[in-house]
């Protein structure tokens, strides 16, 4: 059976594992990634479109001049994206986070599994810990940084406004702010971080204990040790 500080440390982090699958649950659910106002130009007059969007589905509104509101659409982001290239950067950002979920299970699997069991020469040990959660913080880190590219070089606010009415005209401008939706993801890399710490602080002690107990034997006088 492990020790009652092993129990603690493992089962600490794997309350971190488990908080990191559930933000990660949260990011592909909620749809605040992006809030945008894009502006176009038209014949007459200039109209501003209002967008909330995440990696599956948005909202969007339609403004002209004096702020007057005509209409209100829900959208499903694939829909509305015509362009094959932003259509495959959202696609790999949903690919990358659902490995990035998947990393997080066994994360969570494996501290589990320490907390009642001494699997500490296997893979199922600290050293698989350390991938898991390594693992989960890389693929969120890279949909954190696919997100915005995929904003400013494929111009992915403005595609979808047009994909919502597609009357408008010439694109003069556009404002971004960032949801809570993408935001929550440095939470997932910090809880990531802090397991991998829980378990190293541990790992650190158990081998420092190991190599205390060895030294007596290391410092024995050779007819001690012969006899």
């Amino acid at each position: 059976m492990p020790s009652r500080t092993k129990t603690a440390m493992f089962g600490s982090a794997f309350f971190t594992c488990l908080c990191s699958f559930v933000v990660i649950c949260v990011v592909l659910a909620t749809q605040h990634w992006m809030s945008s106002e894009v502006r176009f130009l038209g014949t007459n007059s200039s109209t501003t479109v209002s967008l909330t969007y995440g990696l599956f589905s948005g909202t969007c509104a339609q403004s002209i001049d004096a702020g007057l509101q005509l209409s209100t659409k829900t959208f499903t982001v694939a829909d509305n994206l015509s362009n094959t290239t932003a259509k495959s950067m959202i696609t790999a950002i949903i690919v990358i986070l659902v490995f990035s979920l998947l990393s997080s299970l066994l994360s969570s699997g494996f501290t589990c599994t320490n907390t009642v069991s001494n699997p500490y020469q296997t893979f199922l040990g600290p050293i698989g810990v350390y991938t898991w959660n390594s693992l989960c913080g890389i693929f969120t880190l890279t949909a954190m940084i696919l997100f915005p590219v995929s904003i400013e070089e494929n111009n992915l606010s403005v595609k979808l406004a047009q994909g919502c009415f597609a009357f408008l005209q010439t694109h003069v401008k556009s404002e971004h702010t960032y949801g809570y939706s993408y935001w929550i993801m440095l939470l997932v890399i910090f809880l990531n971080i802090v397991s991998i710490t829980i378990i190293y602080f541990y790992d650190h002690a158990r081998y420092s204990k190991k190599k205390e107990q060895e030294r007596p034997i290391e410092n024995a006088p050779k007819d001690v040790i012969l006899f």
